[in-house]
């Protein structure tokens, strides 16, 4: 924990706090020698390879920084294929020859780390007895420092790979891909005249994060909360979310003094974030930053989860991030706001003022349009868990079919496009609010769609389907690779008949054709409407779209020769590195689900039957003396016939779970599919039982924490 510093009653500045716990570029600049610290930027912002001389000396000045701060020991932090981060804690410190100490960290020690990879996920790629794997320092995320009760930790981001060489972790990938798209999209550049100065293309992000926070008393006397994150039972209270009141309402005092604390400790660890609201659903919130580098993104979306896990006890708080913790109310995504930039500083998704007369700007867009249609399936898969199939589909989040949003106005320009000709842009003018006192407001020329999982909104697209536990290292590698190969279809084409340095009349007469193609050919996947309705589920299907419904379905749909071609042609993943994930993404589904089942009937058996019983017993005891005292109790007891009949369906329901969720499949795709055709069914049948009994069952008696009391303690 970080203790907020105040100064005569106020907290200190902003400013101050910013980066302060960061081996940031100022800091580097400051005590690294002139040609290192060159060499260093060289490799984080061009992307040439690491120069390993300059490792002893970086080693040894973030040591020297790390330890006026408290620091006694490093780790080398890195992200699995668990989704979530890893770290071994090293100490800085070494015995010298005369019984004291001496502290050391060296440039091998900052490159390189070994942890045990065989405890790791790996798909198949390790076995049990293959042990060895090793950390590699990723120097475009720069170091920090944890702070905890009675440590300060130096943390160095890192990617994590096997002996034999394959990428155990979702960041090698991703930095993979961003080069793959990095490569292609130079050549676009090159063609339009626009890459000198510019030596690489990278994509940002800026992922929203949509989270719970409950009363940490009443969390851990919910089980099921405590060991899978979401409400296994729970009746729907009388007041939801029906009356609109809490989407950017006041924020309560105590969770406002949470999300304060959650800020200031994501600063000082150089996280911008920038916005804090009430979300839709009854105690649900969100946090969102400024767009950063893909991989930097990545990595502080990671803190960003953690931060609200660490700080929230502080406030008698539990931060719950599964992406449907509570039936009923809206599930929490992740929405990542996605772009292209060059290292100039060029947003490559930014249309600008007359839009129609950007054709760079329009074989970008086109491209992306392009790539979401024909890998559909893949981005799809890339946000499939068995805890987003509670949201994807279920008129609070995108559906599960991978559609595009525009706007009116670029929308109007791909319709020229289609006719050969490109004539205007759309304006959105200004509103005029009817009152001299207000200012007149300028209008967006298109719209925002929130039911679109993939929508453009403004200089960048919405990939609204991520789930708000995952990591977003995974869909973001998807989506670059995806684009890359698109990009690479485009400049061939562009290539192929205008040439690799054409005339300007040329150029512009190879990219109409080219656009012209793309929209006719992909127009399909482009919708303004409600993706909600049953309408678009019908109209999607007449226009072929894939409706990949559930987790079992999208994996499916992956191991499409197709898929695995397109990471090894862009070199981001090899064949097995491409398969070990979709095996890890099966046995997590099926871990996880398997998890709830045997939660679910510890819960149902031990807590909620108890219950039911004594209630059962009190009515049986109410009918016996009533009609002992010789006064018929007619309705007493057709109520406690209901009743028993009700505790019978529901001890009934226990053994069928019981029963289904024990069954074993080799094959792990037979297995998800058992679990998803068999598993879940009878998970809904007994919650529907333990719903119908906690309406029924005196408030006394009941053992878990209500609804009520979850979504309305504040």
């Amino acid at each position: 924990m970080t203790t907020p510093a105040v100064t005569n009653g106020q907290l200190e500045p902003v400013e101050s706090v910013y980066s302060r716990d960061v081996f940031s570029r100022a800091v580097m600049r400051q005590r690294l020698p002139k040609d290192v610290f060159k060499r260093l930027l060289r490799t984080i912002d061009h992307g040439e390879p690491l120069d390993h001389s300059v490792a002893d000396v970086v080693a040894s000045a973030m040591k020297d920084w790390a330890m006026e701060h408290g620091a006694t020991h490093y780790t080398h932090w890195f992200q699995p294929l668990t989704g979530s981060t890893a770290e071994k804690h090293d100490s800085l410190i070494s015995p010298d020859r005369d019984g004291g100490v001496v502290f050391n960290f060296s440039g091998s020690e900052l490159v390189q780390g070994e942890p045990d990879a065989s405890s790791f996920p790996s798909g198949g790629l390790r076995a049990t007895f293959e042990a060895r794997g090793y950390t590699a320092w990723d120097v475009t995320s720069p170091a920090f420092l944890i702070r905890g009760t009675n440590a300060v930790t130096l943390v160095i981001p890192t990617a994590f790979v096997s002996w034999t060489g394959e990428a155990l972790d979702t960041k090698i990938p991703l930095l993979r891909s961003m080069e793959a798209l990095s490569r292609q999209a130079m050549r676009i550049l090159k063609l339009f005249g626009t890459d000198p100065g510019v030596s690489r293309v990278f994509t940002t992000v800026g992922p929203e994060q949509e989270y719970f926070l409950v009363d940490r008393e009443l969390f851990w006397k919910r089980p099921d909360l405590v060991i899978t994150q979401r409400t296994l039972f729970g009746a729907k209270p009388p007041k939801g979310q029906q009356l609109e009141d809490q989407y950017f309402g006041t924020i309560p005092a105590r969770v406002l003094a949470c999300m304060a604390e959650v800020e200031r400790e994501l600063w000082a660890l150089g996280v911008p974030v920038k916005t804090r609201h009430n979300e839709v659903a009854p105690a649900q919130y969100e946090i969102a930053p400024i767009f950063e580098m893909s991989q930097l993104g990545s990595d502080h979306q990671m803190l960003t989860m953690e931060k609200l896990r660490t700080v929230a006890p502080h406030y008698g708080l539990a931060a719950v991030l599964h992406e449907k913790p509570f039936a009923g109310v809206n599930g929490s995504g992740k929405h990542n706001n996605w772009s292209m930039a060059t290292d100039a500083g060029h947003n490559l998704l930014d249309p600008q003022d007359d839009t129609h007369t950007n054709l760079q700007f329009l074989v970008f867009l086109c491209a992306v349009i392009r790539a979401v249609d024909i890998h559909a399936d893949l981005l799809r898969g890339s946000i499939a868990t068995a805890a987003n199939d509670h949201r994807l589909g279920a008129n609070e989040a995108p559906p599960a079919i991978i559609s595009i949003f525009l706007g009116d106005m670029l929308q109007d320009i791909l319709d020229q496009v289609e006719k050969g000709q490109l004539r205007r842009t759309l304006k959105g003018g200004v509103i005029d609010l009817g009152a001299r006192t207000l200012p007149t407001l300028p209008r967006h020329s298109g719209d925002r769609n929130r039911t679109s999982p993939f929508a453009f909104t403004g200089n960048k697209f919405e990939f609204r389907a991520v789930g708000s536990s995952q990591s977003i290292a995974w869909p973001n590698t998807v989506l670059n690779t995806i684009v890359a190969e698109s990009l690479d279809w485009v400049a061939t084409e562009l290539e192929r008949t205008a040439g690799k340095t054409p005339s300007p009349t040329r150029l512009q007469s190879a990219v109409m054709a080219v656009l012209k193609k793309i929209v006719k050919q992909h127009k399909r996947v482009i919708f303004g409407g409600d993706n909600y309705s049953q309408e678009w589920h019908e109209e999607a299907e007449r226009r072929g779209l894939p409706h990949l419904r559930d987790t079992v379905d999208s994996l499916a749909s992956l191991k499409a020769r197709k898929n695995s071609d397109l990471f090894k042609k862009y070199g981001v993943l090899n064949k097995a590195e491409f398969d070990s994930r979709i095996h890890i993404s099966y046995e997590k589904y099926v871990k996880e689900l398997g998890i709830e089942a045997e939660t679910m009937v510890a819960i149902a058996r031990t807590q909620i039957l108890p219950a039911a019983l004594q209630h059962q017993a009190r009515i049986a005891n109410a009918v016996a003396s009533t009609e002992a005292a010789g006064v018929k109790a007619k309705d007493t007891y057709t109520a406690l016939g209901e009743f028993v009949n009700l505790v019978s369906r529901f001890q009934e329901a226990i053994a069928v779970l019981e029963k289904t969720a024990g069954h074993h499949d080799d094959d792990p795709v037979k297995h998800a599919t058992w679990v998803r055709d068999k598993v879940k069914p009878a998970m809904a049948q007994l919650r529907t039982y333990g719903d119908a009994l906690e309406a029924q069952v005196s408030a006394d008696l009941w053992p878990l924490p209500t609804y009520r009391e979850l979504l309305f303690l504040k």
